[in-house]
């Protein structure tokens, strides 16, 4: 029988960092069963105290932290050991060590990560952007876009989007449908932009539309979903990306994340020509 694992996530700010080093770690692991609970803006011992305290004397939890300060962290680690829970900092070994490479020390501040610099208002300028040019909304304001989605229905164009707008780029997509017609301006400047199509499966997107049509009754269902209608769509939308010479990403397989890595890349090569 396969063991279940509490995992603590214990953070001195939101948990943001500490969540996703956990998804990464636990992608690595096929059978891994586990509860998590989190516990963010921990700032003091008895904060700490009261979080181990619940735990005390329950098998197989282990303990992930982000806490700066080196004196609060250590406590952790040794109330930890104390009561035999297994404790791991995911950031002091990196910050010690960055410390010793650049010759200074680190300030230890919570939440510095969240400073409202250049980059912060950068980041929610391009969210603002994106959500408002959504699924071919807008498309006057194409001269902004950093870059511009293309696709057939349910390509993950909006979460991509998203996703690319919360790492600061403005991303306007627009959906490959009859009544939804593709900018003069990028067909007469194609090379002018950095515009991106993406494509899938038609098996798969007619799986996912299926799903999306039983949310949406005034779908036609069939209409939508039938996988010979969809070949023509998809095989359409790829004469047109290569015609304009426009890079093609099939997201059949990929996450949100793959893909928006890769377009990120193509982005910075033709930044950079």
């Amino acid at each position: 029988m396969t063991r279940k694992y509490q995992i603590i996530l214990i953070s001195d700010s939101t948990g943001e960092t500490l969540g996703r080093i956990f998804l990464a770690i636990q992608s690595q692991f096929a059978s891994f069963e586990y509860d998590k609970k989190e516990y963010v803006f921990i700032r003091t011992e008895q904060q700490i105290d009261k979080v181990l305290n619940e735990y005390k004397g329950k098998k197989n939890t282990i303990v992930l932290y982000t806490v700066v300060d080196t004196k609060l962290a250590k406590y952790l680690a040794s109330e930890s050991l104390k009561s035999n829970i297994p404790c791991f900092g995911v950031l002091g070994n990196l910050i010690l060590s960055f410390s010793k490479l650049l010759n200074q020390k680190a300030i230890h501040k919570p939440s510095a990560q969240h400073v409202l610099d250049e980059d912060y208002y950068k980041r929610i300028e391009a969210i603002q952007f994106t959500m408002s040019h959504d699924d071919g909304k807008k498309t006057e304001d194409i001269n902004q876009a950093d870059i511009i989605l293309l696709g057939v229905s349910r390509t993950s164009k909006t979460p991509t989007s998203i996703y690319l707008a919360n790492r600061g780029y403005k991303t306007l997509n627009i959906p490959l449908v009859l009544d939804q017609k593709i900018p003069q301006i990028l067909k007469e400047n194609f090379s002018k932009f950095c515009v991106i199509g993406l494509v899938a499966d038609p098996e798969r997107l007619s799986e996912i539309r299926r799903t999306r049509a039983s949310v949406n009754q005034s779908i036609d269902l069939k209409a939508y979903t039938d996988v010979e209608a969809i070949k023509e769509e998809v095989e359409n939308s790829k004469k047109m990306f290569k015609q304009h010479g426009w890079p093609t990403i099939d997201v059949t397989r990929r996450s949100v994340e793959e893909t928006a890595a890769s377009i990120i890349k193509i982005f910075e090569i033709k930044k950079n020509k």
